[in-house]
């Protein structure tokens, strides 16, 4: 599924969850070689390694090292395993030049990029309240920062076009397909509201492997699943990665 660049249109291709472990040295340059030649810029949805070492940063790091298009990146909750995710983000940033964000905005190729892990709590109804126990309300205070992170990214882009990037989904349509039982852990409808406040072209997040690829917020903004491994289930024949264009002269404003 490789394409030539385009005058006319900027391409994303969006992946998450590649879950890297030591054993993956060698595995995944040619699948990020032919992310690259599809794209423009290249977007990672989280769990970019499985424990989050150092020595799998490294292994990604090398994997990456080839790609010449940029790479915008956020955290998963695998990277947070080790109890140091800086470590993640410093190794990336340094060998590969992976901007990694945390609640923080950047643009690329004239369209802006807000990105933040997120965190999990439920949906609708389901979403866990702050009430009662001290550990409760810790648990909701988390998702409430992220979401709150992710507001102030989104808040700080000017661009015409804008992308949201997240680990977990803010919304339940794209984790159906788990077990129901699981999808407190998933995601969190309170991320969604910062995305109605401040609507973007389109949502990227990973976490559900076994979720589904679409959905929208009610806003009806789309929102793309793209865990490698569920992409790589339902669309065997192509590339587990996510192409998402948008048009060039519909980046600068009117």
């Amino acid at each position: 599924m490789t394409q030539n660049k385009s005058e006319n249109v900027v391409r994303f291709a969006a992946v998450g969850d590649i879950h890297v472990r030591k054993e993956s040295a060698g595995t995944l340059r040619d699948f990020f070689m032919q992310a690259a030649k599809a794209a423009d810029v290249l977007l990672l949805c989280g769990d970019l390694t499985d424990y989050g070492t150092l020595e799998e940063a490294k292994v990604l790091a090398d994997e990456l090292s080839a790609v010449s298009i940029p790479i915008v990146a956020v955290l998963g909750n695998h990277d947070y395993e080790s109890g140091t995710p800086e470590i993640v983000r410093d190794t990336l940033a340094k060998v590969a030049g992976v901007k990694v964000l945390d609640g923080e905005a950047i643009e690329i190729e004239g369209v802006g990029i807000a990105g933040v892990k997120g965190f999990a709590g439920g949906f609708g109804r389901g979403s866990l309240g702050a009430w009662g126990e001290p550990a409760i309300k810790m648990f909701v205070q988390e998702a409430l920062n992220e979401a709150l992170k992710l507001e102030s990214a989104l808040a700080k882009l000017r661009t015409v076009r804008k992308i949201a990037m997240l680990h977990y989904a803010p919304i339940v349509g794209t984790v159906e397909g788990e077990p129901v039982d699981i999808f407190p852990f998933l995601g969190s409808s309170r991320l969604e509201e910062p995305l109605l406040r401040y609507p973007v072209d389109a949502v990227f997040h990973g976490h559900a492997h076994r979720g589904t690829l679409e959905g929208k917020t009610i806003g009806g903004v789309p929102v793309y699943n793209v865990a490698k491994p569920l992409l790589a289930r339902t669309r065997p024949t192509e590339p587990p990665f996510r192409i998402f264009e948008v048009p060039r002269e519909e980046l600068v404003a009117a």
